[in-house]
């Protein structure tokens, strides 16, 4: 789960939990050694049990706000049960603190993670439901308004190109980007992981780009379409970005169980095919930008 930093050692600006999970997991689908096996729940749960982070908008947070939140109360509905959340930050070791523990004597706290990169292995994977990517996000009225790709970006005027302050999370497939197409002196790194409670996935967004301490931020496409939809002081606009061979934007979104809970897995599963057209009307709700692979294929 790591990568080398491609972005000069220079004064982290800002910061935030934007990536902790969507681009410290997201990068990173090599962990740790698989759990050990656990017995399936009963086949009709009392309750659906979500672990969440608590302040993660827009996927999660302790009001019920999130992606993630509507999506679970769906599913709870669908089951029949009441859903109830354990809370605990994605900064370090979340799926350790939430789907695997457990004191002796006492039950998990909770049985379902929403929001995994597919294939990350600290979980028993479920089939995706949803593919997004990185955007660019920046103000319109500042000569960047003609930018539907990153195509167009890169053709900007190298003089115009060089003045411009782009905000990137460390270690995220953006640092990469800038380091292939010639930006690394134009590149702002910020932390993938910031222990501060009152960072968010959007403080790049809602803070520092509206401030014009950056120019240009590029961060996982919900969190860019969700803050720049927010932000009614300047008028943002969000561009997804393609993959290109070698650097990878768009992953694959799944839910996770526990290891040796293939019947729970299989329920979950079945969930996520009754209900895709709701959880694509929820994704839309929120501007999710939605990648369809097959209109868009690239090898790596």
């Amino acid at each position: 789960m790591t990568q080398d930093r491609v972005l000069p050692r220079v004064p982290v600006r800002g910061g935030g939990r934007a990536s902790r999970w969507l681009t410290g997991a997201l990068l990173a689908v090599a962990g740790i050694n698989g759990a050990a096996a656990v017995q399936d729940p009963p086949a009709g749960p009392k309750e659906l049990r979500v672990c969440q982070d608590p302040a993660n908008m827009p996927f999660s947070n302790d009001k019920g706000e999130g992606i993630e939140n509507r999506i679970a109360e769906l599913f709870g509905k669908s089951l029949g049960v009441p859903v109830t959340y354990y809370s605990y930050p994605q900064r370090f070791a979340f799926v350790r603190n939430t789907l695997r523990y457990k004191l002796p004597g006492e039950d998990y706290r909770c049985d379902l993670m929403l929001g995994v990169p597919a294939g990350f292995d600290q979980v028993s994977g479920t089939k995706p439901y949803y593919r997004s990517t990185y955007a660019l996000v920046f103000a319109r009225g500042k000569g960047l308004d003609h930018i539907a790709s990153g195509e167009d970006f890169l053709r900007l005027d190298p003089a115009q190109l060089a003045q411009l302050k782009i905000g990137v999370y460390d270690k995220s497939p953006a640092s990469k980007w800038l380091a292939r197409h010639n930006l690394v002196d134009q590149g702002v790194p910020y932390q993938t992981i910031d222990v501060n409670a009152d960072h968010y996935p959007g403080w790049m967004i809602d803070q520092d780009l509206v401030a014009g301490k950056i120019d240009v931020a590029i961060v996982w496409g919900p969190v860019g379409a969700y803050f720049a939809d927010k932000v009614k002081s300047v008028e943002l606009k969000v561009v997804p970005l393609k993959s290109e061979p070698g650097i990878k934007f768009d992953y694959e979104i799944a839910m996770g169980v526990r290891y040796g809970e293939p019947e729970w897995k299989k329920q979950i599963e079945s969930l996520i095919d009754k209900h895709r057209d709701d959880i694509d009307r929820i994704l839309k709700a929120y501007h999710v930008p939605l990648v369809d692979e097959s209109l868009n294929p690239v090898r790596y």
